[in-house]
């Protein structure tokens, strides 16, 4: 099914948020940037060379566990473990998180066809909603209802769909899930509606 077609059948349309709506590189990477050049001022260490190597593992291996690895190579205190963390959750970001284009395109179609539009972030909620506010809506923040997947039932339990849906006065086949991974789709059909993966659409 295309999203045309799925555009003309559903009333509501839950979008999850990262690598569903910007790509989720463009947050970490900026965060990384700003925690190497609290390094290099509170311990004097090149923040160039930190920087080239978090992304490089970010890219390589994953977020996870990049702190500890980064401290190892460059011999950070474990003290900074805390910093780093606040960063994550907390980050004044340089620059604006930017929607792909593809999936901006929708959801102003989305909007101009009157339709409900839905955030159901996964992930810690803090820094969720730090990366929420940080993105440029170019207006759309206003037609948006964000719900927290944490806050009901981690994916992929289908709590926070059952939710939204029960709220809302939504039938399950009135609504679609756009996401990315295997959770979301799960989530989707636990709750009885639609899933469409994101990548159809980048």
């Amino acid at each position: 099914m295309d999203f045309q077609s799925i555009l003309s059948e559903k009333r509501a349309f839950v979008f999850d948020l990262d690598n569903v709506l910007y790509p989720e590189k463009d947050y970490l990477l900026q965060v990384y940037y700003l925690f190497a050049q609290f390094i290099e001022y509170g311990e004097q260490i090149n923040a160039a060379e930190i920087v080239a190597f978090m992304q490089s593992a970010y890219l390589e291996e994953g977020a996870e566990g990049i702190f500890e690895r980064t401290a190892e190579k460059f011999d950070i205190p474990l003290k900074y473990k805390l910093n780093f963390d606040l960063l994550l959750q907390n980050a004044r970001l340089p620059l604006k998180l930017l929607i792909y284009k593809g999936v901006l395109n929708l959801l102003q179609e989305i909007v101009g066809q009157a339709k409900q539009l839905f955030l159901f972030a996964d992930g810690h909620p803090q820094m969720q909603l730090n990366k929420i506010r940080q993105v440029e809506w170019n207006g759309l923040e206003k037609n948006l209802v964000v719900y927290f997947a944490e806050e009901s039932a981690p994916k992929p339990d289908p709590k926070g769909l059952e939710l939204i849906m029960e709220k809302h006065n939504f039938r399950p086949e009135e609504v679609v899930l756009i996401g990315h991974t295997e959770n979301d789709r799960i989530c989707a059909g636990s709750a009885g509606i639609d899933f469409f993966s994101v990548d159809k659409l980048l």
